[in-house]
């Protein structure tokens, strides 16, 4: 939705707050690119109101969300901007809600023998929301090189498009076009990837492999021209007919959509505002809310009448601590994990964030393709921390670190508070925190300006793959920490090709076990996914990462 690189922040209460449909999506209240709506499109200024929520339709879903940081399938590189994106955009595949790979834009698709060439044979039935035109195989190539090119400045189309031939020298400006994208006919797309890989077909569900209207987004960029995104002419099954920045996101249901089920809501009403999503949805103002930690024993409750509206699932994320680990003091492995055994992440778990998430071992969460419960997470043990950090020189070479993270206001919330302090107790250390807006915050992962971060990340497909390729092989744009490891990088590249599942699995264990043992990366917790829901909402479910859900849900009173 980054994947996707779909990125979330521990901002504030993080995952005990933000759990809105279906993953963390919403922890980054405010911030954007340019992002609003208008009365007037063609003039690119946001729709200001201080109005109220208009009256209810029949048939009308609302929902507590964020402002998302950016509408452009190119671009979007967070879960909360997905969860928007999947549900007015689509793709050549797409996965249903018992995450089963299916066609969406594409009917079907042959496949050479030997992996590499995929043949996409479109419907012919597909209308971009303003009814004018059929979508096309021109189209498609001309929207992921788009992702690709590097005019756009996107940071996530080499990440999910780079196994197309031809795709990385296009995205270093050295050729004109893609060569492995071929239209053959309107009706028909080829691409041809560098090896056969198991993952490729799920790559695709990415927003950068989704179709944009060439005619509204022309040359626009990830940060200049994103007027067009006020009112996307997109294909999916719902339209974006409202977007007032800080108050609400209306979508109104796709009546041409080509897929079975149908949208059935008329109307989407997302609530952008601040407040309590609790007290929102006690008020009938929304009719999903995610449960925070200040009430989460509460709902709980089976006395409590809220406790039978009350879902929870397991959800496809990791959220933990990243280093620099090309600078000092991050690039001595003693110190990164001196400061991983220096948390307990049972503590962490239970007593601050109540059990709405499981402690984190490794990087890849429970239940997840290729997940490890033999794998070797680096225990608590501040007697041997602190040892590993005597010999790195002591408590001094944390002096002047910060870690930054995204958010606003004086507190960074209890989730840091609690690292934090656990950090001075067991090691003697104090580290200094600085909050930043989410797009500047993730601008300076990407140009490599922190020393040390916290982040979460949520599955975009249910691949090892995207977890461990994508975050650690050491060129990839995604590696944010610069970590490297030959060792890793060799089982990953083995990995990609390996045409045997346990095989290819067992390859991302060892993958896994090596970079938990180089504490790259200070895994915390995998969160889960929890709503309240109304009763009269029905066939809404709570998916372990972003994927198309709306058209779905119905609405019974």
């Amino acid at each position: 939705m980054e994947t996707r690189r779909l990125v979330l922040v521990l901002t504030g209460l993080a995952v005990a707050v933000i759990v809105v449909i279906g993953v963390l999506a919403a922890v980054v209240a405010g911030g954007g690119d340019g992002g609003g709506s208008s009365n007037n499109p063609d003039n690119g200024t946001p729709t200001v109101e201080t109005s109220p929520l208009p009256e209810r339709i029949e048939g009308e879903l609302r929902l507590f969300g964020p402002d998302p940081i950016t509408l452009d399938p190119a671009c979007a590189s967070d879960a909360s901007s997905a969860e928007y994106i999947v549900e007015v955009f689509s793709g050549l595949v797409s996965f249903d809600r018992d995450l089963k790979l299916i066609p969406d834009i594409a009917e079907k698709w042959d496949l050479s023998d030997d992996g590499r060439v995929y043949t996409f044979h479109l419907r012919n039935n597909v209308l971009f929301h303003d009814g004018s035109r059929r979508v096309t195989a021109g189209d498609f190539k001309f929207s992921m090189e788009r992702a690709l090119n590097p005019r756009t400045l996107s940071t996530v189309g080499e990440v999910y498009l780079d196994d197309i031939v031809g795709a990385k020298e296009f995205a270093r400006g050295e050729t004109d076009s893609v060569s492995g994208i071929k239209v053959v006919n309107d009706n028909t797309l080829e691409i041809t990837i560098d090896e056969r890989k198991e993952f490729f077909l799920a790559k695709l569900t990415y927003p950068t492999g989704y179709v944009v209207d060439q005619r509204e987004v022309g040359d626009a960029t990830c940060f200049e021209g994103a007027n067009w995104t006020l009112k996307p002419n997109g294909t999916g099954p719902f339209k974006l007919s409202k977007w007032v920045v800080g108050q609400r996101m209306e979508l109104e249901a796709n009546e041409d959509y080509y897929l079975d089920p149908k949208p059935s809501l008329a109307k989407v009403t997302y609530v952008l505002a601040g407040g309590s999503p609790l007290t929102m949805y006690e008020n009938n103002e929304v009719d999903l809310a995610p449960v925070g930690v200040n009430d989460i024993e509460r709902i709980r409750d089976p006395s409590e009448s809220l406790n039978k509206e009350f879902v929870e699932k397991e959800s496809m994320n990791v959220f933990y601590i990243g280093f620099n680990i090309e600078e000092p003091p991050f690039n001595d492995p003693n110190v990164r994990k001196a400061l991983a055994m220096g948390l307990d992440k049972e503590t962490l778990a239970t007593v601050v964030l109540k059990d709405l998430v499981t402690p984190a071992g490794g990087i890849l969460p429970p239940g997840f393709p290729g997940f490890n419960e033999d794998l070797q997470g680096v225990p608590f043990d501040k007697d041997e921390a602190r040892r590993l950090l005597d010999d790195a020189g002591g408590p001094d070479v944390l002096k002047d670190v910060t870690l930054l993270t995204s958010g606003r206001g004086a507190s960074a919330g209890p989730i840091l508070e609690a690292i934090i302090a656990m950090w001075e107790e067991n090691l003697g250390v104090t580290i200094a925190l600085e909050q930043e807006d989410f797009a500047t915050f993730l601008g300076d992962l990407d140009e490599g300006r922190f020393q040390m971060y916290d982040l979460g990340w949520v599955a975009d497909y249910p691949d090892p793959q995207n977890f461990l390729d994508i975050k650690f092989q050491s060129d990839s744009a995604n590696n944010e920490t610069g970590y490297s490891n030959g060792e890793v990088d060799g089982l990953l590249e083995d990995a990609r090709t390996e045409k045997n599942e346990q095989t290819r699995f067992r390859l991302y264990q060892q993958a896994e076990q090596l970079i938990v043992n180089d504490s790259a990366w200070i895994p915390l917790y995998h969160s889960k996914s929890n709503s309240l829901i109304k009763p009269y909402v029905k066939n809404y479910d709570l998916p372990p990462f972003v994927i198309p859900n709306l058209r779905y849900v119905t609405i019974s009173r």
